[in-house]
This record gives structure tokens, sequence and C-alpha cells, in this order.
């Protein structure tokens, strides 16, 4: 008897030659009326390999499990675990809105919406080898729709860490606007008070000359400041510049 396999069934020859060391991918084996489900249990986010749990089904519509237990009921149960998996990831994606929590969601929900995906492939082929048995039926419609919860929040996910990288770099961009405004109005009051300090040490008048020359200095640095503030701020605010597109990305008319 093959090891992936309870010693107790009496299966078909050729599901046995088929099985390698490994369960593999999941998959469905038939051979004269049995149906062999080769199917994986809820997987670890960060596992290599994938737990197996196969079921057997005779011509009859009798059902084993390798879990030794009732065989459909442990089919039954084995779809409810992705269920319930998939809903308790809905509730952790919706616990909150930060990049820890979507990476935490999006690391345990990948490895669990490949699975279901597999998992409702191998339903859909079961049900067209057996169209007549009900349970597979009701699995398969239910996996269809894991399947697509798993999607949506995959979306979602990745929706919310789009959304909150792009809210991060617009911050970052008034951030950087706030401080090339403040730059650009240091500039402006150095540009003013420029001509004055230069004005006053090439004079270097002393105490009794002071006095004298104050008014013409004045005048002086006055008119010198507004054409040095006028130079720098010849090419318009750094606001103005940022909103403004550049000639580089303009289409030739």
């Amino acid at each position: 008897m093959h090891p992936l396999l309870p010693s107790r069934w009496q299966i078909p020859q050729v599901f046995e030659q088929r099985l390698g060391e490994k369960p593999g991918r999941q998959r469905l084996m038939k051979a004269d009326g049995h149906i062999l489900l080769i199917l994986h249990k809820l997987p670890e986010p960060g596992a290599e390999e994938r737990a197996a749990r196969i079921f057997w089904r005779n011509p009859h519509g009798e059902w084993q499990s390798s879990d030794g237990g009732a065989g459909l009921a442990d089919f039954k149960t084995h779809i409810s675990e992705y269920d319930r998996a998939a809903d308790q990831l809905d509730i952790r994606l919706h616990s909150e809105r930060s990049a820890e929590n979507y990476f935490a969601v999006l690391h345990a929900l990948t490895p669990l919406a490949r699975a279901a995906k597999h998992l409702a492939a191998v339903l859909q082929e079961a049900r067209e080898e057996v169209s007549t048995d009900r349970h597979i039926l009701l699995a398969r419609d239910e996996m269809v729709e894991i399947e697509r919860h798993c999607e949506l929040m995959l979306t979602e996910a990745q929706q919310g860490m789009q959304f909150l990288a792009t809210q991060r770099a617009d911050e970052q961009a008034r951030q950087s606007e706030r401080i090339a405004v403040a730059g650009h109005r240091l500039n402006l009051l150095m540009a003013m008070c420029l001509p004055a300090t230069a004005i006053a040490s090439i004079l270097s008048m002393n105490a009794e000359q002071r006095w004298e020359n104050v008014w013409r200095m004045i005048v002086i640095a006055g008119v010198l400041g507004v054409l040095v503030m006028t130079w720098v701020s010849r090419k318009g605010s750094p606001k103005k510049q940022l909103t403004e597109p550049s000639d580089a990305g303009r289409l030739p008319r």
C-alpha cells in the first residue's frame, strides 16, 4: 500500500502507481468509477510544502477520508475550513488600515487564494465526472464563492497598499513644497539685507561720519536690495515651479 493512502483502502492499483512520494499538486484521479481527490490542507504562510488530505469515492457513492473519520463529513469539513479561514482574513483586513496589516493579510491570503483556486478547479472536474453527486455540486459551488471572496480581498489589500503609498508620497511632496517656499522667503530676506551689509562694510564709516551718510546709505541699500530681490525671484516661486509642467513633458505644436 502506498504510504500516502490508508492501508485499509481497497482502491484500484492504478492510483498507487500514479502517486509519487509526495502528494504534489491538487488533482483528481479516476479509474473504473472510483474517484480519488488529492487535496491540500489549509496552507501555512511560509511553508514550502503542502500537507495533503485525500478523499476516495467508490462507484457506490461511499466516501473515505485519509484522516480516518467519516469520509463525507471530513470532505464537508475540509471545505468549511477554507471558508472560515477566508472570513477570518476578511475581518483582519478591515480591522486596521495600515501598511503592516495589509502586508500581513497579503502574506497569509496569497497562498490561501492559490489553494482555493486549485481546489475549485478539482471540484469542477469531479462535478463533470460524477454529475449525479449533489455533495460534489454543493462543495464546488461553495469553493467558487470562497475563491471569489479571496480574489476580492486580494484586490482590496493591494489597492489599500497602493493608496497608502500614494498618500505618503503626496504628504512628502507637500512637505517638500513647504520647505522650498520657506527657503525662497529666506533667500528674499537675505537679498534685501545683503546690499546694506555690503555698503556698510565698504564705507567702513566711523562714528562721526555714520549719521551724516545714513540716509544716503539707506536709499542706496534699498534700491540695490530691490534689484537683488527682483533678480532672485525672476524665475518664479517654488510653488509655481512645482505645479507647472516642464517644457520637456510638453508635446510639440
